[in-house]
């Protein structure tokens, strides 16, 4: 056999490597979502306003908002969405184009599933409070990591957050859910699972729409790449009501909020939530 047969034959060996190994991040997402799907309440109360009478005031406008007297409280989301994850800084934000699913199942976890794309650059894997995993052109891993401390801690951050604007019957009052009002027009969210611990604090309009988040999340997107408290958050949008939830539509985020260091690397628009009814 020739050297460039031999060379062809490892080339090919190779890629089906790949391949099989790809296939099995998508299996493993797949499971991951259905097992998370799968905690979602057979059949929940209603809500009622009087579910919140002990709350703050401000929290008490947010849920009256956020969640119509009589709807389900379903607390798992399937999330369909588009946008511009940007891969740089404030200076050069290197978006992509990216479409995505998400199944958020506070306080369980969640896996952010998603496809990105600029010019002929395809970039694409999921997110979750285990993992993150990336690959480039469907065929070259890029990013694993996951399965430590600093990133389940990191990841919690995220989907309480996301929780507050996603999936508000998750965080009515419940032994491992707490509110404290922080002034006229902001309340804050604290999410006590296992040895996690998360505080949330949101801003609401006088009717109670949530108008933006912010969080002290555990991260190492900073210059020194080390894991510390930093300034996390975003700003909410464009509400509509799916089964009976008012949520916001198009969302902006990112790391440093309310600094100068800030620049919205998340930027989606909501195109269809599913509660599983």
């Amino acid at each position: 056999m020739s050297t460039m047969a031999l060379v062809l034959g490892l080339f090919v060996v190779i890629l089906l490597g790949l391949a099989a190994w790809r296939l099995l991040d998508h299996r493993a997402d797949h499971e991951a979502m259905r097992k998370l799907e799968g905690t979602q309440p057979a059949s929940p109360p209603v809500f009622t306003p009087e579910m919140i009478t002990d709350l703050p005031e401000p929290a008490r406008r947010y849920f009256l908002y956020t969640i119509q007297p009589g709807t389900p409280l379903r607390t798992v989301a399937r999330l369909r969405m588009v946008g511009r994850f940007g891969m740089g800084n404030r200076e050069n934000p290197n978006y992509l184009d990216f479409e995505a699913t998400q199944v958020l199942a506070m306080p369980s976890g969640f896996v952010w599933k998603m496809r990105a794309r600029r010019g002929l650059l395809r970039l694409s894997g999921s997110d979750s409070q285990r993992w993150t995993r990336f690959w480039l052109m469907g065929l070259l891993p890029i990013a694993r990591f996951g399965g430590d401390a600093d990133h389940t801690r990191s990841a919690f951050g995220r989907y309480v957050a996301e929780s507050v604007f996603w999936s508000p019957a998750a965080l009515l009052p419940d032994p491992g859910v707490t509110w404290e009002a922080l002034g006229a027009d902001q309340a804050r969210v604290t999410v006590d699972h296992g040895d996690l611990s998360q505080s949330v604090d949101l801003s609401v309009s006088a009717d109670g729409q949530p108008l933006l988040v912010r969080f002290q999340r555990w991260s190492n997107a900073n210059p020194e790449k080390q894991h510390r408290l930093q300034s996390f958050g975003g700003y909410l949008s464009e509400f509509r009501t799916f089964d009976g939830f008012r949520l916001p539509t198009h969302v902006e985020a990112g790391n440093h909020f309310e600094t100068e260091q800030y620049f919205p690397f998340f930027v989606a628009d909501l195109t269809a939530v599913d509660f599983g009814r």
